[in-house]
């Protein structure tokens, strides 16, 4: 059997479990700059705001103190993602992260009693030693899975943990009132096709031709199928290496100065290295971008980008970000105002598995003191805060930095707790 663990509310459930005054309250958390709502309380869905409602459409709500709007933080959403997933692993032995709240574990040799014990078990181990809400979907597959998830999150009478077996009467008429559209991984658009075959909700397309609808549309609407029917077709799959590795943001406000875009691009650079290192790859080549507001049509428009290949495969940040900054030389044109900025590596390689150049004349013990290095600066930024440590000192309140003007603290780092004891 599979399990699917979904927290509730995600980053609203963060938000609460270090700011307890937040319980009950409509609370919303917006994207970056502050632009609009991206996660919402149950309180606040019920006001009637949705997703993707701009933030200064609630101004007069929140002048009011009706609701609460906090700016994304995405450093703690991160942490007590990896916090859910050591608690399950001490639970079971194989845990497939889907999303930052949705992970799926493996639940096998378990009789029915025992499997819900686990799963009970999960709940509470989660909200236990977490303090974020989950709801546990059990059955045979991926699929079935993530539709006993969503029951178990949309009936109170599951008390958050609903099991499927293939068969049972619960999982047919649960199957019958359940549309198409609302299966995992169908998108409204098949779902209108399918409609035009006579396929309405998912016990319709259970007893489809898998193979007939294989040929006219693809395989994974058969696998899908199959799934619904119990059978599995979607393997456990260990965290996968990127082939690309991309980090940009848009600026909170444009610029036009090079020093500016000098330390965007280093930033960006800078956290991209990071992620090549975590993943164990190394890099052959990046991609710089700028972008000015497409939406400006009141000013002039430049969207320049650049690949240059890097000296060498290479995860050391000093090389990447000095690349970047030769790019950015290069296709950087005064006088235009830009709102947006990235870096991607790509065609990366495995660490263990490189090919080393007959050509390189680097000392050999260079390559274990850089890495060692690298290894003490991530280590530091890891425990004490992003950007703790870094090449080149940010300008105070920079334009190309992101508006977070409710910005939580970072709860779970050992920089904030050092900063509580000094106060």
């Amino acid at each position: 059997m599979i399990g699917l663990v979904d927290c509730n509310n995600f980053y609203v459930s963060c938000e609460r479990v270090f700011q307890p005054s937040l319980e009950g309250r409509p609370v919303g958390v917006l994207s970056n700059n502050d632009g609009c709502v991206i996660a919402r309380s149950t309180e606040l869905k019920a006001m009637g705001v949705e997703m993707g409602t701009p933030a200064f459409r609630l101004q007069p709500c929140l002048q009011r103190g009706e609701i609460h709007l906090l700016s994304s933080n995405y450093e703690l959403y991160g942490d007590m993602s990896a916090r859910v997933r050591m608690v399950l692993e001490e639970g079971v032995d194989e845990v497939e992260p889907y999303s930052i709240d949705e992970m799926f574990v493996r639940l096998e040799g378990l009789d029915d009693a025992a499997l819900t014990r686990q799963a009970r078990s999960l709940y509470d181990d989660v909200r236990r030693y977490t303090g974020l809400p989950v709801c546990v979907g059990v059955g045979p597959t991926h699929t079935l899975a993530k539709l006993a998830n969503h029951v178990a999150k949309s009936s109170a009478a599951y008390q958050g943990v609903c099991i499927l077996t293939a068969d049972s009467d619960g999982t047919r008429y649960l199957l019958r009132h359940t549309p198409i559209g609302d299966i995992w991984g169908l998108g409204r658009r098949l779902a209108e096709r399918l409609a035009l075959l006579g396929l309405r909700n998912a016990w319709d397309l259970r007893n489809a031709d898998a193979k007939t609808l294989r040929r006219h549309h693809s395989v994974v609407l058969e696998r899908t199928i199959l799934e619904l029917r119990g059978i599995s077709c979607i393997a456990m799959q260990d965290d996968e290496a990127r082939r690309r590795i991309m980090v940009s943001r848009s600026f909170g406000r444009a610029t036009g100065e090079w020093q500016h875009l000098r330390e965007a691009i280093t930033q960006h650079a800078q956290h991209a290295a990071e992620k090549l290192r975590h993943q164990r790859s190394l890099a052959c080549a990046l991609y710089v971008f700028l972008k000015t507001n497409r939406h400006r049509h009141d000013q002039p428009q430049h969207t320049p980008e650049l690949v240059v290949a890097l000296p060498h495969p290479t995860n050391d940040s000093r090389p990447i970000i000095a690349t970047a900054r030769r790019a950015l030389a290069r296709i950087h044109r005064p006088g235009y105002r830009y709102m947006k900025a990235g870096v991607m590596l790509l065609d990366l390689l495995d660490t263990e598995h490189h090919q080393l150049s007959l050509l390189d004349t680097t000392d050999d013990t260079e390559h274990p003191r850089n890495e060692r290095l690298m290894t003490t600066l991530d280590t530091l930024n890891r425990r004490m805060g992003r950007n703790t440590i870094g090449f080149g000192l940010p300008t105070a309140n920079a334009p190309w930095k992101l508006r977070c003007g409710n910005l939580s603290s970072r709860y779970t780092t050992r920089w904030g707790e050092l900063l509580k004891v000094k106060a």
